[in-house]
């Protein structure tokens, strides 16, 4: 999954693809082809920064950003196109444009998020947090955070399937780096076969992230071993989808698993 981050903020790559306060279509569009001829098999786009801190987009601003750029896709691919949303109106929208998949980093529980999921007939992606992603990492805590995430999990799959969103349809991503310390994202990464381990795909969005710094001491721009580190142990666990920025680069990785574990 190609991360297309359509947004002035985001962590990695904020604002590379504007001109001024807009989107450009012709850099929008060069940075999907190349990740498509790269191997990416589905292209995620976010119109909302969920970095710690990040601002608040109002749903004008998300619909316009996301919603565009999925028009913009689909007119010149064939792919298929995630949208990494939590906000109704951007599920529906992104949908009547050509999206097929709506990847949600607070599972759904927007007020009317659940029964707009449900009326795009498209397939979800259900995330942990804690928090909100302004205020995520002030002080993350559980009692027990194994148990606390799966059940969470669990939950919002009870309250899907309660709506009408059938369980053949939801992906899990247990939500490295949100509302999590280096010691709970660790702790989820060497048990993440209990959540691949349900019967669902799981998907992993590692790429980058403040953990690989916090480990490593690199900057952001320096974090591709480290993501790629996290890639292959996300694949020996039973991930099925993996979140990146570098899509040739994880292609090389899910290529040497494949490899090794094929036979």
């Amino acid at each position: 999954m190609g991360i297309l981050n359509v947004t002035p903020d985001s962590f990695y790559d904020g604002g590379t693809l504007f001109v001024g306060q807009s989107v450009d279509k012709s850099k929008l569009l060069k940075r999907v082809e190349a990740m498509l001829d790269a191997g990416a098999d589905l292209i995620d786009v976010g119109g909302e920064s969920t970095r710690p801190g990040s601002d608040v987009v109002t749903t004008e601003q998300e619909l316009d950003r996301v919603v565009t750029a999925v028009d913009w896709i689909r007119q010149h691919f064939d792919t298929i196109i995630s949208v990494d949303t939590s906000t109704p109106e951007v599920m529906i929208e992104s949908q009547k444009a050509g999206a097929g998949l709506i990847n949600d980093v607070r599972a759904l529980q927007r007020p009317g998020a659940v029964v707009a999921a449900k009326a795009t007939g498209l397939a979800v992606c259900l995330m942990h947090m804690q928090g909100e992603p302004q205020s995520m990492q002030a002080n993350p805590q559980y009692f027990d955070l194994l148990a606390e995430v799966e059940t969470f999990l669990l939950k919002r799959i009870d309250v899907c399937a309660e709506a009408g969103i059938p369980k053949s349809q939801i992906i899990l991503d247990v939500g490295f780096g949100f509302g999590k310390t280096l010691d709970d994202n660790l702790r989820l990464m060497r048990n993440l076969k209990r959540y691949c381990d349900l019967p669902f795909a799981h998907l992993v969005g590692v790429s980058r992230k403040s953990m690989i710094g916090t480990i490593t001491g690199c900057e952001v721009g320096e974090r591709l071993n480290g993501s790629l580190a996290l890639a292959y142990e996300s694949l020996c666990q039973g991930a099925k989808i993996l979140r990146v920025h570098d899509v040739k680069e994880t292609v090389d990785i899910v290529k040497i698993y494949t490899a090794l574990h094929s036979g």
